[in-house]
């Protein structure tokens, strides 16, 4: 079977996890500190604040960007339900709005249709990888006062305008998870420029203490810690934080391998016509943590019926990116919205392996299977 996705995981990154491990010191202290500087170097930011995964991360950029009870955040349905989910968290509601099919962000001519005087944010995302048009969400958000966050959970990596993401706003998101272009097991990171954002979102992740542990452990006097608002247990361990050393070390690299594989996807399914690949815009440089492939209406082979063949020849793939106005959890409350470029996207399309590494065996077996079952 070839897998939609795995873990680019090496002999060095188990050494460096044992090796902390044999410190002694294996809860939040001092490569998390050292992830976090070589976190923001790498994207030019000037803060990053570790966190348990991306969602804990999204969820104290709500708090610090003070969205609260009452509040509207816009957002794409068409992303992981952790990116509406965090919304709900502070109180405030998600205000889904539609997609470009292409690229699978949001739109921001929609997104203009959708701004209330009770909209305090937009949270826009980086799906599958490929950068939004943060300067289009910028402006947007300048005209109407509003908070600009970035859930970059897919995007480590990725470029815009010449800049890492990352760099752009004063709150981004980013994973770890194994599905994730680099991995810490789980965990995530939070980037920002604003330095009272950076001092409470650490504040905030571990208890709302006003001592470290690093700080208090390291101290030659006594010291005592005080609890000064209500937190949350969102820190991610040193042992998590020394393969994020050492993955982030390889990221560059991995990306590149990663561009090779989507460029052959491109060259040689590019000529099937009642399929639509994905496309990188001039500026855009995409770290390809996902390749989706949509189905035009023409496609002689259903959706569901192309992802079971594939399965029965040994290729994984998965059904396009979710819509979270679909879901149990928000059916209720979305009753009546339609978002018709979403639910399109969603159910005529599906994303196939990508990972590193994979042989030239291997991708050559998913566009062979591909073509095969598309019958052509």
């Amino acid at each position: 079977m070839i897998p939609i996705a795995k873990p680019y995981l090496t002999k060095e990154d188990a050494q460096a996890a044992y090796d902390t491990i044999l410190t002694g010191w294996i809860t939040q202290g001092p490569r998390v500190a050292e992830f976090e500087e070589n976190f923001a170097r790498y994207t030019g930011a000037k803060y990053a604040v570790a966190v348990s995964n991306c969602t804990t991360g999204l969820h104290l950029a709500m708090i610090v960007a003070g969205i609260q009870e009452g509040d509207e955040v816009i957002c794409p349905s068409m992303s992981y339900i952790a990116t509406a989910n965090s919304i709900k968290y502070v109180g405030a509601k998600p205000v889904f709005a539609e997609v470009h099919q292409v690229t699978y962000n949001l739109n921001v001519e929609d997104v203009k249709q959708r701004i209330t005087p009770r909209t305090k944010a937009i949270l826009l995302v980086h799906q599958i990888g490929m950068p939004a048009d943060i300067a289009a969400f910028r402006a947007l958000c300048d005209e109407h006062h509003l908070i600009l966050i970035e859930d970059a959970a897919c995007a480590i990596g990725s470029s815009y305008q010449g800049k890492k993401i990352g760099s752009h706003s004063d709150l981004v998101c980013f994973s770890f998870h194994p599905r994730k272009v680099i991995s810490t097991g789980d965990g995530g990171m939070v980037t920002t420029n604003n330095e009272a954002y950076y001092n409470r979102m650490k504040l905030l992740r571990q208890h709302g203490m006003s001592i470290n542990d690093r700080v208090r452990h390291s101290s030659s006097k006594i010291m005592f810690e005080d609890h000064v608002e209500v937190g949350y247990n969102y820190r991610m361990t040193d042992i998590q934080a020394a393969v994020g050393i050492q993955q982030l070390a390889k990221l560059d690299w991995i990306v590149g391998e990663r561009r090779k594989i989507a460029q052959r996807y491109a060259a040689e399914l590019g000529d099937i016509s009642f399929i639509r690949l994905p496309k990188e815009n001039e500026g855009y440089v995409t770290n390809w943590q996902s390749y989706s492939i949509y189905l035009k209406p023409e496609c002689p082979v259903k959706r569901n019926d192309l992802m079971q063949a594939l399965l029965d020849i040994g290729i994984a793939s998965r059904r396009g990116v979710m819509t979270a106005h679909r879901e149990t959890a928000y059916q209720e409350e979305c009753a009546g919205l339609s978002l018709p470029a979403t639910e399109d996207a969603c159910d005529n399309s599906i994303i196939i392996p990508l990972y590193v590494p994979m042989t030239d065996d291997e991708v050559t077996t998913v566009i062979k299977g591909i073509r095969s079952c598309l019958q052509v």
